[in-house]
């Protein structure tokens, strides 16, 4: 506020500065004008350009006092919005304190009158709210004394999350080039694995592997540690455009891959997750960027695989791709409503990178045409909770050279059920054709009749088939135990058929992922969680393979 009133009273004595200058000028020039009659006409043809370039002077300076007198108009309007803000927090924590005595009164009444606790409430989001203040270790606590020392402490956290809002406006925020407002927040993220059998990636496994030396490591185990899942995010909100709220934003982490340096393991490299630019109006919203794919809406919740999303590889289909869609909501009612999504999107085919700084088309971009992809859901709302089903579809060409066409495509369908107020179910079922671009088919995509390079070759999609679903039990608004299995299959009939010339040497045909774990926000910004989760990869005529993988994870939300 000080560095704001600053501002504003040197913009105030520029602008009398100015205006004085500005007057001065003037009265010079009337001076002049009113000398002209009584001199020569050799003086009216010296003083000529004198007058004209103190024309341009004034010009000048009218231009500059209007640019004043609007940047001052800004920041009063400025310092209004923020005034305004002052005000709403410290209404907010004028009645958050007018709480405190009236909650903890309300706490001892009830659990001197009442000795059967009340059932703790769901979260409809993926936020947590603050939790309550845990009762010391060996003291035994009756439900009914533990409700005064919840019920303050949800005040005490109350207020200081207010008084800490209220602190923000008299500090140095994010500043972005523009006067809108930018947010920064992220997630500081540790994971420590113990793995026992051989995995592709050791932080976040996605397949199980034959052992190195069968041999010599039978079942071999690993541990470690790493933070390079952690998250960084930028939110920018700009102005109204056409009667839509403007907004953008992008992601990070350090998932990227490892500098080649010592102890490069544990150094991971920055690697551009989301960023998009949004125009939302009430009941319609464009998004362009690269984002998620929306027609497969939902994941896993797990803290052990940010970097991909959980079950990824196992039914799950994911991928960040640049898009460009439109989504339109229609109210059915008060309790229901029906989206219909539509986009394009860059056509992924799940191609590593033939060279680190020149970018080459993918199978897919070389089709020359994007993939095409829809989502229509139904909401209801249920148990306080939406109830959603939502159906999707998508298509991307791939161009193989030699004219091979493979035409890509995927069915998908995902539910989000509300089963009381302490369980939900969610869940994701797919049927498609050469979609490891999508995470499909465990990452196969193509089959080849004979040598690439032989325009007499023929290529076909692989077809594969896979899903995943999750049980959420939240017995309180801090905590919650997820347990959720995946499964990815691709035809084995149609690998074996190319087994003469595979393109996937020891191919996959099942990927089978059970999980379960624990989430517990010891307070608003702290995050804890362990997790179990198991693989069992299948590979074509060869067994299968089985790891067992144990994560404890610890996060600090910022």
């Amino acid at each position: 506020m000080r560095v704001k009133s600053c501002r504003w009273k040197e913009l105030r004595i520029c602008v009398a500065a100015s205006s004085l200058f500005l007057f001065c000028a003037v009265v010079q020039g009337q001076d002049a004008s009113t000398a002209a009659p009584s001199s020569s006409p050799a003086s009216e043809r010296e003083a000529g350009p004198e007058i004209r370039a103190l024309a341009d002077l004034i010009r000048d300076l009218q231009v500059q006092v209007q640019t004043l007198n609007s940047q001052l108009s800004e920041l009063r309007t400025e310092e209004q919005r923020t005034s305004e803000e002052a005000r709403d927090l410290r209404r907010e924590l004028d009645l958050a304190k007018g709480r405190m005595p009236s909650t903890s009164n309300a706490a001892l009444e009830s659990s001197s009158v009442s000795s059967a606790p009340s059932a703790p409430s769901s979260s409809v989001s993926q936020g947590y709210p603050p939790p309550s203040r845990p009762a010391s270790p060996g003291t035994p606590v009756s439900t009914q004394d533990q409700a005064v020392p919840d019920s303050s402490s949800r005040s005490d956290e109350d207020q200081q999350l207010i008084e800490g809002k209220l602190n923000d406006l008299y500090q140095t925020k994010v500043e972005s080039g523009s006067k809108y407002r930018l947010r920064l927040s992220g997630l500081v993220l540790l994971n420590m694995f113990d793995n026992h059998g051989t995995v592709d990636n050791q932080d976040y496994p996605a397949v199980a592997e034959p052992p190195f030396t069968p041999s010599l490591f039978v079942v071999p185990s690993t541990f470690g540690g790493t933070l390079r899942q952690s998250q960084i995010k930028l939110q920018a909100f700009g102005p109204d455009i056409a009667g839509a709220r403007t907004s953008a934003d992008v992601e990070f982490d350090f998932a990227g891959g490892f500098p080649s340096t010592p102890n490069g393991a544990a150094m991971g490299v920055v690697r551009l997750r989301t960023g998009t630019i949004r125009l939302d109006w009430a009941n319609t919203s464009i998004v362009a960027g690269q984002d998620g794919l929306f027609f497969t809406p939902l994941a896993p919740t797990s803290l052990a695989t940010l970097a991909v999303p959980a079950l990824s590889y196992a039914g799950n289909l994911w991928a960040w791709t640049p898009q460009v869609r439109i989504e339109h909501r229609f109210v059915v009612s008060e309790t229901s409503s029906v989206s219909v999504q539509g986009g394009i999107l860059d056509s992924l085919s799940g191609d590593s990178p033939a060279d680190s700084y020149i970018r080459f088309p993918t199978w897919g971009e070389m089709s020359g045409q994007p993939a095409y992809a829809a989502r229509v859901s139904l909401s209801q709302r249920v148990f306080g909770q939406n109830l959603t089903v939502g159906l999707g579809g998508y298509y991307g060409r791939q161009n193989w050279g030699f004219g091979r066409i493979v035409n890509g495509w995927a069915g998908t369908a995902d539910v989000t059920l509300p089963l009381g107020k302490l369980f939900e179910f969610t869940g994701e079922f797919y049927r498609g054709r050469a979609v490891a671009g999508l995470g499909g088919g465990i990452g196969q995509s193509a089959l080849f009749t004979g040598s690439f390079i032989d325009p007499a070759t023929k290529i076909t999609g692989l077809d594969s088939m896979g899903g995943w679903a999750q049980l959420k039990f939240k017995p309180r608004t801090n905590f919650e135990i997820n347990g959720a299995i995946g499964l990815d299959n691709p035809f084995a009939n149609e690998l074996r058929s190319f087994a003469s010339n595979p393109i996937y040497l020891g191919a996959y045909t099942r990927n089978l992922s059970p999980l379960v774990n624990f989430i517990y926000q010891v307070r608003s910004d702290i995050l804890f969680s362990t997790e179990f989760r198991r693989l069992q990869t299948t590979i074509l005529d060869f067994g299968s393979n089985k790891a067992n993988l144990i994560n404890f994870s610890l996060g600090y939300i910022f």
